[in-house]
């Protein structure tokens, strides 16, 4: 008995150390997180719109690490129960999923689990704030995500992919739609936080926002933060947003241009 005490307070002891140690690595004194950004840089962009040919809208993002496809149909007719159909507006239905692959824990994940069901909420709810929908009364506009690697952030980088996927679709928009998530660590906000970071005991928020009008779209939060904390993690998100904005904004000036070339014969 006593030996299994032993060993558990041994384990907790290890534990505890871990964590002190993953902690202190997350800003260094110098102001550098693990990947080497300052405390405010996001991570590196990469993107593609009309990726594929089969939607109305597409759009491939890679932000750092974390990678994600957004396709979009519509509008099109109301599908399924006439009770759906708004006569105002169009419907937005939103489906989020993570490819089996996305993680280093290979596991099966079903359509309409907990997660996933949430997450198609808050990028349903996202959209709807976006999306001109008035211009589409009793119609339908279909926006499915799929996070086909995961490295932190999957929220944010859906809801930048399916921006410039509903772009690519043609349907208006009151603005870009931008998300960031951050986090507070030794009273430092950082900017869109990768997985190891959003692990290591970060109180963190994920915001979603129309930057020209400056309306929060979405705030989402997963765990306790201090009230002495929120006014400057959503002033942080925001600042984020705002560059996320001019990110996408060149991705889609970049499409343009490239669409208007002529291709050779």
């Amino acid at each position: 008995m006593g030996n299994v005490v032993q060993r558990q307070t041994r384990g907790a002891l290890r534990f505890q150390l871990f964590r002190k140690m993953a902690g202190l690595e997350l800003l260094s004194d110098q102001g550098y997180r693990l990947d080497g950004r300052k405390a405010t840089e996001l991570r590196k962009f990469q993107a593609r719109m009309g990726v594929f040919a089969q939607a109305d809208g597409s759009a491939y993002l890679e932000q750092g690490n974390t990678k994600a496809l957004a396709v979009v149909y519509g509008p099109h007719e109301v599908r399924g129960a006439r009770s759906r159909i708004r006569h105002d507006r169009a419907v937005i239905n939103c489906q989020y999923s993570m490819a089996t692959f996305s993680t280093a824990e290979r596991k099966r994940r079903p359509h309409g689990d907990r997660k996933s069901t949430e997450m198609s909420l808050h990028l349903k709810q996202t959209f709807e704030a976006a999306v001109m929908t008035q211009l589409y009364p009793r119609s339908q506009i279909d926006i499915y995500v799929k996070i086909l690697q995961s490295d932190g952030g999957n929220y944010s980088v859906c809801v930048n992919a399916a921006t410039l996927a509903v772009i690519d679709a043609g349907i208006p928009m009151r603005d870009y739609v931008c998300a960031c998530t951050v986090g507070f660590v030794d009273e430092t906000p950082l900017a869109d936080l990768c997985y190891a970071e959003e692990g290591g005991g970060v109180s963190s928020l994920a915001l979603a926002l129309l930057p020209r009008g400056g309306q929060i779209a979405l705030l989402q939060m997963d765990a306790r933060l201090h009230q002495d904390h929120l006014e400057a993690l959503i002033e942080a998100a925001m600042t984020a947003c705002k560059g996320v904005s001019k990110v996408l904004d060149q991705v889609v000036r970049q499409h343009l241009q490239e669409a208007s070339v002529p291709s050779a014969e």
